[in-house]
């Protein structure tokens, strides 16, 4: 346990999941297995409990066979293998294959993902209930790769998930909707190719919805010399009167700041709440900086308090990262182990005195700390 943190430990992970509960479980002939079961949406039910929506990465046990490389695929309901020459790949990354040769990039995955919920106790230490019957699995074409990296908001007594959709149309963002958040309505697609991490505001601002997101490319173009800002991957700002559509803002977000390669890559992590910081009223917003380092970097969690009328003005922030990687948690799970220097942070929640935050471990197991309130300020 993390000295600065009354609770910091793994609550979730790939050997709790039953994987004949799963939705592919009967469908595929080849074996599979839980590649991860991390980065959890998280909100507060009705009851009081707390709901993680876990990404469950189901993967092909053995993926590559007969000279060839092969993932899983959903086909109007059923789930198939494609297969492709291993000749025409480069499988360096044991998540993912890319293909050789082309103009741009093109890749696919030795997984598909679906959301498996979750339920805790209020403060999020203990497993109460697995609903496998309410897992959310691909329904839509442009989900045939799978569903990833929920985050869930709470706008008006109503819920609001937003999620990564996975397909050779687009890598999209979804969204779903529900008044208890265990049904959840397919609502479509909010947010077009390359749009991750979206976040809606837990509240609305000037009787607007407020999101996060963070757009991805391969060309940023750059700051002039003196500016304190670094190109590349930033957290954006839209609005929309309803949740479905969505407006970018003009003005730009949480930007990589020049003074530091910690955060020379980020996105948002936890949807923004509304409180108060050093008594200061804005949304409090975690989210994670990248370091360039190995195959994906290091991943941390930093914060943010944005202005409660305009949250494109940034009130208070940090250099010092809130959360760290912490691989003795992941010790005990080393053999399933195949990144590190991964934390994710996904969701935030009122525990009185602390924050309860989740997060993803390591692409693999999902992390319960509670923060103490004094340490943001």
């Amino acid at each position: 346990m993390a000295a600065d943190f009354p609770h910091d430990a793994l609550v979730f992970t790939p050997d709790d999941v039953d994987l004949s509960r799963s939705p592919l479980a009967g469908q595929l002939d080849a074996e599979t297995y839980v590649l991860g079961a991390f980065n959890p949406g998280m909100t507060r039910l009705p009851s009081g409990n707390l709901l993680l929506m876990v990404r469950v990465a189901e993967a092909l046990r053995h993926p590559m066979r007969d000279q060839q490389i092969h993932a899983i695929r959903c086909d109007a309901g059923r789930y198939v293998l494609d297969a492709w020459p291993l000749s025409l790949v480069d499988t360096s990354d044991p998540r993912k294959f890319m293909m050789r040769g082309g103009g741009w990039k093109v890749m696919a995955l030795t997984s598909l993902s679906w959301l498996l919920p979750v339920e805790l106790d209020p403060s999020g230490t203990r497993v109460e209930a697995v609903h496998y019957d309410r897992a959310i699995a691909p329904r839509a074409a442009y989900q045939c790769y799978g569903v990833e990296d929920a985050r869930i908001s709470r706008v008006d007594g109503r819920y609001y998930m937003t999620t990564c959709s996975v397909s050779p149309e687009r890598h999209c963002t979804t969204l779903y909707t529900s008044d208890d958040a265990l049904d959840w309505q397919l609502e479509g697609i909010v947010l077009d190719h390359q749009n991750k991490d979206m976040l809606i505001f837990e509240g609305k601002v000037r009787d607007a919805f407020w999101a996060q997101t963070r757009p991805l490319g391969d060309l940023y173009f750059a700051y002039p010399p003196e500016s304190e800002w670094r190109a590349g991957p930033s957290i954006n700002l839209a609005t929309s009167p309803d949740a479905l559509h969505w407006k970018p803002l003009d003005s730009p977000g949480i930007r990589p700041h020049a003074k530091t390669m910690a955060t020379a890559r980020m996105g948002g992590g936890a949807p923004p709440v509304l409180t108060r910081v050093n008594g200061q009223e804005g949304w409090l917003t975690l989210w994670h900086g990248v370091e360039p380092s190995g195959v994906v970097g290091i991943y941390r969690t930093y914060w943010t308090l944005l202005d409660r009328d305009d949250p494109s003005r940034a009130l208070a922030t940090s250099d010092a990262a809130l959360l760290e990687p912490a691989p003795a948690l992941t010790e005990p799970l080393k053999e399933q182990m195949y990144l590190d220097d991964v934390v994710f942070t996904t969701g935030l929640a009122d525990g009185g005195e602390h924050w309860v935050v989740a997060s993803g471990e390591a692409d693999l197991a999902c992390r319960i700390t509670h923060v103490p309130k004094r340490a943001i300020g």
